[in-house]
């Protein structure tokens, strides 16, 4: 017998997590008058949602070894989504249950890098994903497709569809040549009523555009991603006209409005508030690719004057989203009254055991994995204070990308050009502890699936780079305090979209306004010169116009690797031995204000 379709928990167990027991058939009103008038037919259901998964089964970091933890003790993975998720079918009833999810489900641990890489599914004979796995157990009826999906390239994506058996998702994911949809771009689900008149259930979905920006090299000359509101106005009638009751969006997008990438696309990047705002026809919105919480938001059709019902979960597994719907039959047909929306903490429930034991094998095999020592370190190195301070753990990134490019370039035309390297912090809890260091150490250091390239780039063109990057600092006077809890991420810039530049000289004067706080700088001891040519080295996100930086995505390409940054450093710690931070590590930049250092 199938896990999904396995016994539930009993009802008491669903009111302790705070879900509320609705049947599936409201109450009768009361009858007024002399006569008792037929009461209205009623119908209620719930569609359960999570989004950005980023390979999460087990509450457990990969990068530290440990059980996840957090300040807000927050919890993470399927394996708690799928307590949570048999507590609402016990309570609602299996049959009056859906779950859904909004995308970035096999890329973000080492859980999902081993499946994709190390024993990658895609090889004959291959095993099959943790996440299909999982989520075919937990009983998914439809996922749409997210950016970091293409991550691993579209053979890894292909047999992950072909294991999964609910539908991948992408309305707006469109094979290049034919302009047809390249996945299903819907779902129809039917759901009985005890008035013997089914509830059909319509899950669009559609996919972030910044792929064709982010994950270009795996996606150019086959797929295209055209805008969400496009094609929600293109497909939302259809499914109309095809008797959906009800229509729900499963978006890979956030709903600001905002794109990262700038002007780079005609496209929004987080487009699910216009969708909801542009598109008549749609009762709600799973929300995804942005990582915050919105327990519930509505957002008024400019047409009809409905609301529109929006919610993003928390990413993870951290929350699990409910859409609660009324419906009331009203000539002839179903027609929605009432969509409510909230979150549960997954923090609230115990892993499913039947889900830990079904991957407990590969869970180990990843922690045996991610255990393995690659070398020695001299002295520990941290990125707690990496976005405000030259740390030697961001130098290592530097210098492993800059002696990479060097040594491929070397006896070429560009050989003989200084090569300055890119890095970001990507998180401010890795470590490079003193002593052994294994491949969860470095996997940690560096989380994303980046790889490596060499573009050709001007001392001016630098500048304006670094300038860009400074926009990350809040504006704060000579004469101020300083609180490093808000001095950066300025105008919600994420720290990843925050670049330390080595192998130039640099002040950030933060008490100037952003574009001009760039100063002193110079390369080799003497000032810049703009007409100067340097090879940048830099990761394939920030190369092709992720966080829209300029000059670079049209710089010209000198080399670019294949393999993992990531890896990259492994195999530089692999073949020194012993990591020295004194080797490298260097002050290149530093924050000041007015001339004076802040630290």
């Amino acid at each position: 017998m199938p896990l999904n379709r396995r016994a539930f928990l009993e009802s008491s167990a669903a009111v302790g997590a705070g879900i509320a027991l609705t049947a599936g058939v409201a109450a009768p009103a009361e009858a007024h008058g002399g006569t008792r008038p037929r009461p209205a037919k009623r119908y209620s259901f719930t569609v359960m949602g999570t989004t950005d998964l980023h390979g999460n089964v087990f509450n457990w970091d990969y990068f530290t070894d440990k059980e996840f933890d957090d300040k807000a003790h927050n919890d993470v993975g399927l394996a708690k989504i799928s307590t949570l998720v048999n507590q609402v079918r016990a309570a609602k009833g299996e049959g009056n249950t859906l779950l859904i999810d909004a995308g970035d489900t096999i890329q973000g641990t080492q859980l999902s890098y081993y499946y994709a890489k190390v024993d990658p599914i895609t090889k004959a004979g291959g095993p099959v994903h943790p996440m299909a796995q999982a989520m075919n157990a937990i009983g998914y009826d439809a996922a749409a497709l997210g950016n970091h999906e293409f991550n691993y390239g579209i053979p890894v994506l292909r047999k992950f569809q072909d294991q999964c058996d609910f539908p991948l998702l992408g309305a707006n994911a469109l094979d290049a040549k034919t302009l047809r949809p390249a996945f299903p771009p819907y779902s129809m689900h039917c759901l009985r009523t005890p008035h013997g008149r089914d509830v059909k259930v319509a899950v669009l979905g559609l996919t972030n555009p910044g792929i064709a920006i982010w994950d270009k090299a795996n996606v150019t000359g086959q797929m295209v991603f055209p805008g969400l509101e496009e094609q929600a106005a293109k497909w939302v009638p259809k499914l109309r006209s095809m008797g959906a009751d009800v229509v729900i969006v499963s978006a890979h997008s956030g709903s600001s409005g905002l794109s990262s990438y700038g002007d780079q696309l005609p496209y929004i990047e987080n487009a699910a508030g216009l969708v909801a705002e542009q598109v008549p026809g749609i009762d709600a919105i799973l929300v995804g690719h942005a990582h915050t919480e919105i327990p519930e938001y509505k957002v008024t059709n400019k047409e009809t004057g409905k609301d529109v019902v929006l919610s993003e979960p928390l990413k993870w597994g951290q929350r699990l989203t409910l859409f609660d719907f009324d419906l009331v039959w009203v000539k002839g047909r179903w027609t929605v009254e009432k969509v409510g929306a909230q979150v549960l903490n997954s923090n609230a429930v115990a892993e499913d055991p039947e889900i830990t034991a079904l991957l407990s094998d590969e869970h180990k095999k990843v922690v045996e994995y991610v255990n393995q020592v690659i070398g020695t370190c001299t002295a520990a190195m941290t990125t707690a204070d990496a976005p405000w301070k030259d740390e030697p753990i961001i130098d290592l990134i530097n210098v492993v990308q800059a002696e990479t490019v060097r040594a491929a370039l070397a006896g070429g035309q560009y050989g003989n050009l200084p090569v300055v390297s890119q890095a970001s912090c990507f998180s401010r809890t890795a470590r490079i502890p003193a002593g052994q260091v294994t491949i969860r150490d470095a996997a940690g250091l560096y989380v994303f699936e980046n790889t490596l390239e060499a573009r050709l780039m001007t001392g001016a063109q630098l500048k304006d780079y670094l300038e860009y990057s400074a926009r990350y600092y809040v504006q704060t006077p000579a004469d101020a305090p300083v609180d490093t809890a808000k001095l950066t991420n300025a105008n919600a810039t994420p720290d990843y979209n925050y670049d330390a530049v080595s192998g130039l000289t640099y002040e950030i004067d933060i008490a100037k306004p952003a574009g001009a706080r760039i100063v002193n700088l110079s390369f080799e001891g003497k000032p810049i010169d703009p007409a100067a040519q340097f090879v940048f080295a830099v990761n394939n996100y920030r190369a092709n116009g992720g966080g829209a930086f300029p000059h670079v995505a049209a710089a010209p390409k000198l080399w670019a690797n294949s393999d993992e940054i990531r890896n990259t450093i492994i195999q530089w710690v692999q073949a020194k031995g012993t990591v020295d931070p004194a080797q490298f590590a260097s002050v290149g930049w530093k924050l000041t204000r007015d001339g004076v250092p802040v630290f």
